[in-house]
């Protein structure tokens, strides 16, 4: 083998020229020639060369081409065409990279307008997200103000549904004064010098210019049951009320009755509370007015009762009052005699007025409102039975509901034809009209 070398050959002067003019290229085409190559020649006498980039910016050739017979170089002109070969691929090469240079300045170009949309995509996308949030906000706020805006209609519904049922209450009472010819209403409150004693003693009472109850109307000399407007002391306020003024003496304001089960006393506690009923059949006069009634004196409490053989018993209580409905309209009631044994007093003493719908499990068996104590011995609100007895088939394991006074029939599941409840001032006494 021989080695030619471009930088310092000895006797190739023309060879030197003609090297040196086809390996000199301007360092732009060599950029990326900056390391040693190799290249296989095409010819099998031409061997291999290569090129490197100097530090002056001249290009080395080096050929390293096969030796021929009797140790003699071979003739360097037979490879110029193979020189001139790989220099036109250098070229095509050298444009290859340019173009490569070239797309990879439009891919970055390219690459920049996309991170420009992106950014604004993005900047797009943050101002829609805050205008999301905002209108989220809006809404919740609107959400806000609606319920707002529903709970003030709905409370203002409830005001005016007050004012129109006060409004209606009004002018029922003064219908009932405009009914009441000769009354006025000039309430005369008890001195402080007074006893307690002598501040409700019925005779102190009736001689107002309006009834206080049934006894007062008494007193004032109607003899005749029917319906009257009476003006409890403590209230002050007109109340239409039966009076019955032929059993035992009269004077008796009757405050419950049930005589057909034309009417069901399965009611909540406003209805128990106010009253309800028709006053010449079956009615509640209202747990509001009882109190009323039975704390501004001294009553007394007359049950009388009546089973499906006409046969008639009664039960008399010196004593009975209703507290408030801040108390539950809770019962005292004692000083028990009569024709019947007691199944009132001795249990229900004590004991809060209790409806189907306060709560209690009792008043929910039962169908009504009563003053239970787990559950009761006497129930007069209970569910009319025509016939008196029931069985408790349909009705549930529960209990029985009926109307039921247990001492008399000493059964559970027998339900009264006829009772009714009245009251009278304890002191009350027959007199002689004048």
């Amino acid at each position: 083998m021989s080695l030619l070398s471009l930088i310092n050959p000895p006797g190739w002067s023309v060879c030197s020229a003609l090297c040196i003019l086809i390996v000199l290229l301007p360092e732009a085409q060599t950029d990326d020639l900056n390391t040693t190559t190799q290249r296989n020649g095409g010819g099998s006498q031409c061997g291999e060369y290569t090129n490197q980039v100097m530090r002056d910016g001249m290009c080395r050739l080096v050929a390293t081409l096969p030796q021929l017979d009797e140790q003699k170089c071979p003739d360097m002109f037979r490879c110029t065409d193979e020189v001139s070969y790989w220099l036109h691929e250098n070229e095509e090469r050298k444009q290859q990279i340019v173009a490569l240079k070239e797309t990879i300045s439009e891919l970055q170009e390219e690459l920049r307008n996309h991170r420009h949309r992106i950014r604004v995509l993005e900047l797009q996308s943050e101002g829609k997200n805050h205008l999301n949030n905002s209108l989220e906000e809006r809404f919740h706020e609107l959400e806000h103000h609606y319920t707002e805006a529903t709970t003030l209609l709905h409370l203002q519904g409830t005001l005016i549904l007050d004012l129109q049922n006060q409004l209606h209450n009004v002018t029922l009472l003064v219908d009932k004064v405009k009914r009441s010819p000769g009354c006025s209403v000039n309430m005369v409150r008890p001195s402080p010098l007074m006893s307690a004693q002598e501040a409700l003693h019925p005779e102190i009472q009736h001689v107002r210019n309006c009834p206080i109850d049934c006894a007062s109307i008494h007193y004032n000399g109607v003899r005749r049951s029917g319906l009257y407007t009476v003006v409890p002391s403590m209230a002050g306020m007109p109340v239409e009320v039966y009076c019955d003024m032929d059993t035992d003496g009269g004077g008796w304001t009757v405050i419950q009755r049930r005589a057909d089960g034309s009417l069901s006393f399965d009611r909540n506690w406003r209805d128990y509370r106010d009253g309800f009923g028709d006053l010449h059949s079956e009615f509640w006069l209202g747990n509001n007015h009882i109190h009323d009634l039975s704390t501004q004196g001294d009553y007394s409490l007359r049950i009388d009762l009546e089973d499906w053989s006409n046969n008639h018993k009664h039960a008399l209580y010196q004593s009975f009052s209703v507290e408030d409905e801040e108390h539950q309209y809770r019962l005292h009631v004692s000083g028990f005699s009569g024709t019947v044994q007691d199944s009132f007093s001795w249990y229900h003493d004590k004991q809060g007025f209790s409806t189907p719908d306060s709560g209690n499990i009792c008043a929910e068996i039962s169908h009504g409102g009563w003053w239970y104590n787990q559950c009761f011995y006497a129930n007069l609100n209970g569910v009319y039975y025509r016939g008196g007895h029931y069985t408790p088939k349909g009705q549930g394991p529960l209990g029985p509901d009926g109307i039921v006074w247990y001492s008399w029939r000493d059964s559970d599941y027998y339900s009264l034809r006829k009772v009714s409840m009245m009251i009278r001032p304890r002191s009350f006494r027959t007199r002689v009209s004048p």
